[in-house]
């Protein structure tokens, strides 16, 4: 099969404003991306994706009928949707509204005005999510890797598994929290941990400790997947023991350059 394009992606555009449909809708065309349908609010969004699946979702924070937040989440509880890559481009910053997109599994969160390399990251990412040809880890033995994932967001923990599978991982489990991995961790061993930072009880640095200092696996190999940027807390989980530190939302293929790193070197 012929690795796919820009120009192959069919983009469904969320956004009110007819302006700034004008402006995204040039810069996808001047990256390739030709199919673009354009919409003015989330519901008429959603019936066009049941009958016509987009390869991308891209859209506003808020819309007349719903937030950006709603549409992610209503798209992550339809079978048929919930796989569809998913780009916010806003200028909010209220954590409010942002954190629950970056559980949901976000190809990208772009700020308005956006840099144009920055959308072709996005795009980039789109496309290996979409084909994962190129997202194939050569350098590690994938299909033998047992990973633990562990996150208290249901979306995020199947975007993961969605980008582990891509790559070849095949033996994956699930802890919904920090608590959960470490009953899971006394019972089973593995290769690798994905894990997020903020979980209730017991949070991504208090694991990493218990795996560093108390488990019987101290040097698995742990990448922490999160949307936390105190650089306090970051820090403290640098000194806890974690292999890599990757953010939220992440492009593919950073995720695979890290487990390259953490699991070959």
């Amino acid at each position: 099969m012929s690795e796919l394009g820009f120009s192959d992606l069919l983009v469904a555009l969320v956004e009110p404003s007819t302006t700034q449909q004008k402006v995204i809708s040039n810069y996808l065309v001047s990256y390739g991306v030709d199919k673009i349908e354009l919409y003015g609010e989330g519901r008429s969004a959603l019936a066009a994706m049941r009958r016509t699946q987009p390869d991308l979702v891209m859209s506003a924070m808020h819309l007349p009928d719903m937030t950006g937040t709603e549409l992610v989440q209503s798209m992550r509880g339809s079978t048929n949707l919930r796989d569809i890559p998913f780009m916010l481009i806003s200028s909010e910053t209220n954590i409010r509204y942002l954190e629950p997109i970056r559980q949901a599994g976000a190809i990208a969160i772009l700020p308005k005005p956006f840099e144009p390399e920055n959308l072709r990251g996005a795009l980039m990412a789109t496309l290996d999510f979409v084909d994962p040809t190129n997202l194939k880890a050569d350098n590690f033995a994938v299909e033998e890797l047992r990973v633990l994932v562990v996150d208290d967001s249901p979306m995020a923990r199947r975007y993961v598994r969605k980008v582990l599978s891509n790559m070849g991982i095949v033996q994956m489990t699930d802890a919904e929290d920090g608590q959960a991995a470490i009953r899971i961790l006394a019972q089973q061993s593995f290769d690798l941990m994905v894990t997020d930072y903020n979980m209730p009880e017991v949070d991504g640095a208090a694991l990493v400790r218990y795996v560093r200092t108390e488990s019987d696996n101290p040097s698995m190999p742990i990448l922490m997947v999160t949307s936390e940027t105190d650089i306090g807390r970051l820090a403290q989980v640098e000194q806890a023991g974690v292999s890599a530190i990757c953010d939220k939302p992440f492009e593919p293929r950073n995720v695979r350059d890290l487990l390259e790193r953490i699991l070959v070197h």
